[in-house]
């Protein structure tokens, strides 16, 4: 850590806006003018919006993850969590991996810990889900599929067969809409090579508590959607639930039951809960209360942005609806970290703070190899896209998006070699448990009890 006098810009979080919040504010500072760093428990920042993909193996795992201290080396990188801030004393309490914790001083403040999964007291949801916020969620998904096959191919047990190749998707967003869609892509070219699995032996299942999925592209562009992948063989209940999966068995609300090794659960998010013990004014939902300037409100030192912030959406608000706040996605996380750096430089000089305001643009899904949803907006117009052109329009944006040209050529190159080459179907699940092998070849043979002799016996 430093010891520099200079001031300190603690960012709380590495995610997609942390990072950009961060590299905006090194951008735009003079040498030397203040400390920029960055907390975080993990060493990487995780484009999310690629973690279906990740799942079907069309990028690689490596290639949706952005390693911090790589594309922030004028910021210290922290690896732990922030636990508790004082804004009197403006002290941050540091828990690193390993050892004990400690306080960081800080001037200014930036608040980024982004969003966890949104789960309900479902009865089994904790021990039989699969989440997918996380690249170790994709690439355990994926592996956990790929066995699923290479079980139901190896048993003759038809009960274990049938539970082996039912997989339940809970939640119809972007998530769970483009992870169906991707996994069933997947398992559909897994099943080629298989003697005795087949997509018709399979059965894929979508539920949403809602009455339409995909909502962010529109009700017709949601009800092809739909139709799409139920048209695939994908069978899709809205305006239900999940009321248990104990043990696999997967109770909906509208009375089907079916035994599944399989339940990811996609069904939204809610801001980080840490934010809490922050003594930060929140939302009704948990998110920081924001100004338009991204200012938490009430403070002029600290500063939110992304999943874990209510930003008035200024847009939405001139066009008529007065309660319209920002959503949670990657186009509004992008836009709010250069105006939250831009905001912090300016701040740091005493200069005025520049209001947050962007129109959507639109949005774009992907729902397996060159199928998609797409609804651009382009001033009043809306141009709605679907199929194989809304797939180029969602693998355009997302790998434009990509932070770092490093990672777009990277990605760009996972696609192009995926034109020519068949897609991996390989299953690494012992990856999960690297050493079990080795232990297993180096563990101390059990010592054998030493025969008792015939008198021993006798008094024994």
């Amino acid at each position: 850590m430093s010891t520099t006098e200079r001031p300190r810009i603690l960012v709380v979080g590495g995610g997609y806006v942390g990072l950009y919040a961060a590299r905006r504010i090194l951008k735009k500072m003079r040498y030397g003018e203040a400390t920029v760093t960055v907390v975080d428990p993990r060493s990487y920042m995780t484009y999310q919006p690629f973690l279906p993909e990740t799942a079907a193996g069309n990028i690689s795992p490596r290639h949706v993850v952005v390693p911090l201290r790589r594309v922030l080396p004028k910021a210290e990188v922290l690896t732990g969590r922030v636990t508790t801030i004082d804004q009197d004393r403006k002290v941050a309490t540091i828990a690193p991996l390993t050892g004990e914790s400690y306080e960081l001083p800080f001037d200014y403040l930036v608040i980024a810990m982004g969003a966890v999964s949104r789960t309900f007291p479902i009865p089994g949801l904790a021990e039989q889900g699969i989440g997918m916020k996380g690249i170790e969620e994709a690439i355990g998904l994926r592996n956990h599929v790929l066995e699923q096959l290479d079980k139901a191919d190896s048993t003759t047990d038809e009960e274990i067969r049938r539970k082996a190749l039912t997989f339940v998707f809970i939640g119809g967003g972007f998530a769970g809409a483009e992870t169906i869609g991707e996994v069933e892509d997947m398992a559909r070219d897994a099943a080629k090579y298989y003697n005795n699995v087949s997509r018709e032996d399979m059965r894929f299942i979508l539920v949403d508590a809602a009455d339409k999925i995909l909502p962010e592209v529109g009700p017709k562009l949601g009800k092809y959607g739909k139709e799409h992948l139920e048209g695939r063989g994908v069978e899709v209940y809205l305006s239900t639930s999940m009321d248990s999966c104990v043990d696999g068995h997967v109770v909906l609300k509208n009375g089907l039951e079916v035994d599944s090794n399989t339940i990811v659960w996609t069904a939204g998010v809610k801001p980080n809960p840490a934010l809490a013990r922050f003594g930060l004014p929140l939302g009704p939902r948990g998110h920081v209360d924001c100004e338009p300037t991204l200012q938490v409100t009430g403070t002029d030192y600290i500063w939110a942005a992304g999943d874990n912030a209510q930003v008035p959406d200024l847009a939405a608000r001139k066009a008529g609806n007065e309660n319209a706040w920002c959503p949670p996605n990657a186009q509004h996380a992008l836009r709010q970290a250069r105006v939250l750096g831009d905001n912090v430089v300016s701040g740091m000089r005493g200069f005025p703070q520049k209001e947050y305001s962007h129109a959507n643009k639109g949005a774009v899904a992907g729902l397996g190899l060159h199928k998609g949803v797409a609804m651009i907006v382009m001033g009043k117009m809306k141009i709605k896209l679907k199929g194989r052109l809304a797939w180029y329009m969602h693998r355009g944006y997302h790998g434009l998006a990509m932070p770092t040209w490093n990672r777009k050529i990277r990605v760009f190159a996972d696609w192009t070699l995926g034109m020519f080459l068949k897609r991996e179907v390989v299953s690494l699940g012992a990856i999960e448990s690297p050493r079990e092998e080795f232990y297993e070849a180096a563990k101390p043979a059990p010592v054998a009890a030493a025969p008792k002799t015939e008198e021993k016996a006798k008094a024994s």
